[in-house]
């Protein structure tokens, strides 16, 4: 009896577990690989970061999504290299074989060649830096409740946001609700009314993915909201003290930096041909030129859709190129005839501004305000991957909605 064929999928993204997913029924072994015990729902990290939700209601063991597909294991660590000629994955001083290899690494923060200023400006891409910004956000109303200088109190409440694309927007959407909802009755000394909230925006629009429309409606719901929207300012520099804009300096104790994402070093391991950012320019097929049996899905590549522009890095492209690549997969083995080139087709894109607004844009329909909202907060229960992840932030959207409260505001972690 022959060997089983060795699948491995490095990174348990949106699009990694669907490759593993749609192989549960497969005659092979699946080796699943992250540096996480955990499936993240990166669409919801915003909400981790302004205290609406907690860590466990958007993420789940993977293990325990896999629990019961007996062609999977999971393995925890660090891959480290790519041995293509040999078909092995190093992993922590340890070694993968393999038949098919899948990449599904995402993507890191990008500072555009300013490395240091992460240090005073985090993103927003795993958990820990959720936490780490949660933390930053609720110290400095707890540091201005204490502070006697009027200017520095007016530093401790300025926030701002570097860049307006998605994230962005609903950052700001959310800080407006905390600290103009939430914690408006929890202070003394200080308003939480008089913080300041700030979105940067190299472009000429908040939202540049989506219509000009939308865009449009979206920074009118900003500025609706008091959020102070700079267009076609990008930042020259960023220290502990706040940034400058356009020759300007904004004094601000918080930066939340939302500009830009540099793929994983997948790309490297490799040696294959990247764009830009780092993400691998994969054939039509999502195989990777000059690698036999090797994949690259989700964030990790870049690929054009019919119109010849590069497909957006959400979780519904990763889901569907990571189904695609199953069906590549399973054709391959049996010798069957491949499916034809990959092709998206859009569930549509979301985008949340705040409390009852929101901008849905599905192609011909294109929504906004109250209505898009609901639709906003329904679809992003449903893909959830458990039914408690679903139960749980059903309820606390509910509590929140009714009562202005966030239960999640817990400051953990020490001073960085």
């Amino acid at each position: 009896m022959s060997d089983p064929v060795n699948v491995v999928i490095i990174g348990a993204g949106f699009g990694g577990l669907s490759v593993a997913r749609r192989l549960s029924k497969a005659p092979l072994q699946i080796t699943l690989i992250d540096r996480c015990n955990y499936h993240l729902f990166q669409p919801l990290l915003y909400q981790v970061a302004t205290a609406g939700l907690s860590p466990a209601d958007i993420a789940w063991p993977i293990r325990s999504i896999v629990r019961h597909q007996a062609n999977a294991r999971v393995l925890l660590g660090e891959v480290n290299a790519i041995d293509t000629d040999h078909k092995i994955v190093s992993i922590d001083g340890d070694s993968v074989a393999y038949d098919y290899l899948v990449l599904a690494t995402g993507v890191r923060h990008a500072y555009f060649g300013n490395e240091e200023w992460a240090k005073y400006a985090p993103g927003l891409k795993q958990i820990e830096d959720a936490t780490a910004i949660r933390r930053r956000i609720l110290m400095a109303f707890e540091r201005a409740e204490m502070e006697t200088d009027i200017e520095e109190r007016k530093r401790l409440l300025t926030f701002v946001i570097v860049g307006g694309g998605p994230t962005g927007v609903e950052l700001a959407g959310a800080l407006v609700e905390l600290a103009r909802k939430a914690l408006v009755a929890d202070f003394r000394r200080i308003d939480p009314h008089q913080a300041r909230i700030i979105i940067v925006e190299a472009g000429n629009r908040v939202l540049p993915s989506f219509p000009v429309r939308l865009s449009q409606f979206a920074e009118r719901s900003l500025e609706g909201l008091g959020v102070e929207v700079r267009l076609g300012a990008p930042i020259t520099w960023c220290d502990a003290q706040g940034v400058i804009v356009n020759k300007e300096r904004l004094d601000a104790a918080t930066i939340l930096w939302a500009a830009g994402v540099a793929a994983s070093p997948a790309g490297k391991w490799l040696g294959a041909q990247c764009d830009s950012a780092g993400r691998i320019r994969a054939a039509a097929d999502l195989s990777v030129p000059g690698f036999p049996q090797v994949y690259a899905v989700g964030d990790t590549v870049t690929i054009n859709d019919g119109d010849g522009k590069p497909l957006p890095g959400i979780a519904p492209v990763a889901k569907q190129q990571g189904r695609f690549v199953a069906r590549m997969i399973e054709t391959d083995i049996n010798k069957d005839k491949s499916p034809p080139a990959f092709r998206y087709r859009s569930a549509g894109n979301l985008a949340t501004i705040g409390r009852k607004s929101a901008v849905i844009d599905f192609g011909v329909v294109r929504l906004t305000g109250r209505l898009a909202w609901w639709i906003w907060g329904f679809a992003h229960i449903y893909f959830l991957i458990s039914m408690r992840n679903r139960v749980i932030v059903t309820i606390q959207w509910l509590w929140s909605y009714f009562t202005f409260q966030r239960g999640a505001r817990l400051i953990t972690g020490e001073d960085e």
